[in-house]
């Protein structure tokens, strides 16, 4: 299987299930965006949770591939991926990763790259309507964009993906991870694009979806408090200026 790893809380899991629960060999990618403060951390992170999993679960030495890497400032702009990215846009905002993913798929066509897309997720909002569901390897249920939405923005950013976690949120990640005995693994994760002193800083977008999804544990409390008032605060107002309050407020 080939799936998209970033270290966070969604895709580790999603590596968990793959390799301890379905026995199925892994192929992980990671892209790398040079804009991203959490790059170290996060290629660090997937290490770590790579020599504990080879320690713990020996079987997964096996099925548990070399992280493939790619820098992201190497792949050409597509201007259909482009277009479709701007009309979603007009309807929700969805980060810049959702150009630079399909870009990567679509020059080494690949079909079938699990993202760990889960419920409270935008993208899953977004997308509740274009899925269909399917068997993945005779293993286990997923969902793909259904090629019946050919045309559409949808179809054109997100049908390169399988999003194993459609119908599963972060607790109830949580829930498995503690009944199968990955909690210590899962600890392990990271998520935070602007550390701040090796500690997620609670300002950023994964931050805030972390305290808002039911992990705010994971955020330490003095960020957790400052992320209150952040998103509160600042969060209405124009990108600029949130940028602006998050580097004054981070210091």
């Amino acid at each position: 299987m080939n799936l998209l790893w970033t270290s966070g809380w969604d895709s580790t899991f999603q590596l968990l299930r793959l390799l301890l629960k379905h026995r199925l060999p892994v192929v992980p990618y990671y892209l790398e965006d040079p804009t991203r403060a959490s790059t170290t951390t996060e290629l660090r992170t997937m290490r770590r949770i790579g020599d504990a999993l080879r320690d713990t679960f020996p079987e997964t030495r096996d099925l548990l591939q070399p992280l493939r890497t790619f820098p992201v400032g190497e792949l050409e702009p597509d201007p259909d991926i482009a277009d479709a990215l701007r009309t979603i846009r007009t309807r929700i905002f969805i980060g810049s990763q959702y150009e630079w993913l399909p870009l990567f798929c679509k020059r080494h066509g690949m079909a079938g790259m699990e993202l760990s897309v889960h419920v409270d997720d935008k993208v899953q909002a977004l997308l509740a309507s274009f899925v269909c569901e399917f068997d993945q390897a005779g293993k286990y249920r997923s969902f793909r964009v259904d090629p019946r939405h050919a045309g559409t923005a949808e179809y054109a950013l997100f049908r390169y993906f399988s999003f194993p976690l459609f119908r599963i949120d972060k607790r109830a990640m949580a829930r498995e991870a503690e009944s199968e005995g990955w909690s210590r693994i899962m600890d392990m994760t990271w998520f935070c694009h602007r550390p701040l002193q090796g500690k997620p800083c609670g300002t950023c977008a994964p931050c805030a979806y972390a305290i808002e999804e039911g992990l705010a544990w994971r955020v330490p409390r003095a960020r957790r408090v400052l992320s209150f008032f952040y998103r509160k605060l600042a969060l209405p107002l124009k990108p600029p200026i949130r940028a602006a309050l998050a580097s004054v407020w981070k210091r």
